[in-house]
């Protein structure tokens, strides 16, 4: 049982019985002062009920409470203040650490059921630049936080390989490049025909009918136009690849829009039997003014399908491969809209399940403020500044220990692991500015920071050698210092949770952070080696810090080098 369930337990036995312990829980808070206790109840809810002030009622309270397990519980004013029993409390949290290791705040709240998770979704022959960051690294860390909560995570690259930009880059390729060009340095030439066709395409109109006409080919079947797709297809998956592995993440699915092109008619036809398709000025729509939304364009005036309709396909696809419990979409804020039409056709249709579609929105990364565009070529690259994180990383590294071994893989685990970092420190729907000098710094709210704490705490288990921390009969720590650590640890099941249910990685960053800083606290001012019968317990808190920081790390699919 942990603190917050004990002091749950104890108070549903003194308050009246039409307050559930659901509500006592969410009531419970923690004071903005350890003098004040380690958790305080108000009162105030009970006042109507019981005919008394809030004052008097936390009195009575306390006097009825059996305060077993507990050091005191006191009364301040309207709260009823709990002080845990420091002695027992860290016995029994640093024994339970040791003895699940890396299982330390697993739970089965998914029971095995599958998720999807559309994430990272790059066009084919553009670079991915910072603006694929965020799907990415989201997505991969939902997949790691809602695994430890027993779901069951599906990774889907839903590559962008479909669609009028491949008409585009057609036309690009065949006015301005070769293939000789193309195969030297794929992406950055791709992109090149890419940004001149819209730089041309504001001065000649007539290439966007062309583009469109490439398309319109490839959707039809026409070999010339599949087989360049084929070719950029590959070329471009070969690219995103360096980047993936530099970032540690895997999928279970590269299936793009375009696997979606032989399902779409299915859906078209289901669409229409249902009594949902609608002719708007040549085109097919789905009316959905009823949802308060504009309507959902189906099919345009030349028959070409567009986003919605692969997505339609793609929905029930994956329902009826994979039996999701929820399906998640990691992607831009600025594709609400579209999302709330994708349920809304779905829910019309009669598939319930819609129900479970969740659209995991996040902000922009701008850089000075400003958005980053792959039409205007305003392209920052991922690799680019992968390769200039570890390189700051490195110079530090040089300055700090130079004669560390493997310097290289742990500039690379730090440089690689400051960028996913400082994404996933920030909220997700908020926008930010990236700014590379700040987020590869050692101290402060960074990753390294939290790296370097767990390096310097596995330095001071390396200098006792093997020791079977988990043996000893007492593990008990009372000081101040070792006190708020060791409650940060006991908070970590309830971190897990909570960023599972808000799909919410920066819940986990910032904790981590928050471990970090008391365990350095606690660094600063004891004597951690000292020989006495308190060793044990120390050594025993140092290797649970050590435990529970390098999984919040792999929760963000950050790698922590046992040196730095």
């Amino acid at each position: 049982m942990n603190s917050k369930e004990l002091i749950v337990n104890t108070l549903s036995n003194v308050v009246p019985d039409d307050i559930a312990k659901e509500q006592i829980e969410k009531l419970i808070e923690k004071p903005k002062s350890s003098d004040l206790g380690d958790y305080a109840f108000p009162t105030f809810i009970l006042a109507k009920s019981l005919h008394k002030a809030p004052n008097m009622i936390a009195k009575d309270l306390v006097a009825e409470i059996n305060q077993d397990g507990f050091e005191k519980i006191v009364n301040t004013g309207a709260y009823v203040n709990f002080f845990l029993d420091k002695g027992e409390f860290s016995n029994d949290i640093l024994h339970t650490v040791l003895k699940e290791q890396a299982d330390y705040g697993d739970q089965n709240q998914g029971k095995g059921g599958n998720v999807p998770i559309d994430m990272s979704s790059p066009n084919i022959a553009k670079p991915m630049s910072m603006g694929h960051l965020r799907s990415t690294v989201i997505g991969n860390s939902i997949a790691k936080i809602i695994s430890k909560l027993g779901y069951s995570p599906i990774k889907i690259n839903h590559l962008g390989d479909w669609g009028t930009q491949f008409g585009k880059l057609i036309v690009g390729y065949k006015k301005w490049g070769s293939e000789a060009e193309v195969e030297e340095d794929p992406i950055n030439n791709l992109l090149k025909y890419y940004v001149r066709f819209h730089k041309e395409a504001e001065e000649k109109p007539e290439l966007d009918d062309e583009a469109r006409a490439w398309f319109k080919k490839m959707e039809d079947g026409d070999k010339d136009a599949l087989a360049l797709w084929t070719w950029f297809r590959k070329l471009s998956l070969s690219e995103f690849q360096k980047v993936y592995d530099r970032l540690g993440v895997e999928f279970d699915s590269y299936n793009g829009e375009a696997f979606y092109n032989d399902k779409m008619d299915d859906v078209i036809k289901t669409i229409q039997e249902k009594g949902l398709l609608e002719e708007s000025r040549g085109a097919e729509i789905v009316d959905l003014s009823a949802q308060d939304l504009s309507p959902a364009l189906i099919r345009k005036t030349d028959g070409a399908t567009l986003y919605i309709t692969r997505d339609l396909a793609a929905a029930i696809y994956r329902k009826n491969t994979y039996n999701f419990v929820k399906s998640l979409y990691v992607v831009g804020s600025e594709q609400s809209e579209h999302f709330k039409k994708l349920k809304a056709v779905l829910k019309m249709m009669g598939y319930d399940w819609s129900d479970d579609i969740h659209h995991i929105e996040f902000g922009l990364i701008t850089t000075n403020g400003k958005k980053l565009s792959t039409r205007k070529g305003r392209v920052i690259l991922l690799e680019n500044v992968l390769n200039d994180a570890v390189d700051l990383a490195k110079k530090q590294i040089e300055e700090k220990n130079p004669g560390l071994e493997n310097k290289d893989q742990v500039a690379e685990d730090v440089g690689v692991g400051a960028v996913i970092f400082h994404d996933l420190k920030n909220e997700r729907r908020d926008n930010f500015d990236f700014n590379l000098e700040e987020v590869v710094r050692f101290e402060g709210e960074t990753g390294p920071y939290v790296q370097y704490t767990n390096a310097r705490a596995l330095s001071i288990l390396r200098k006792v050698g093997d020791v079977d921390y988990a043996s000893a009969d007492s593990m008990s720590l009372s000081d101040p210092e070792a006190w708020d650590t060791i409650k940060l640890i006991q908070e970590f099941p309830e971190i897990v949770s909570r960023a599972g249910e808000k799909y919410e990685p920066s819940v986990i960053a910032k904790y981590s952070l928050k471990l970090a800083k008391s365990f350095n606290q606690y660094y600063a001012h004891s004597k951690i080696l000292t020989e006495d019968d308190g060793l044990n317990a120390r050594l025993a808190l140092v290797k649970s810090v050590s435990i529970v920081l390098q999984m919040s790390l792999n929760l963000l699919g950050v790698n922590a080098p046992e040196e730095m």
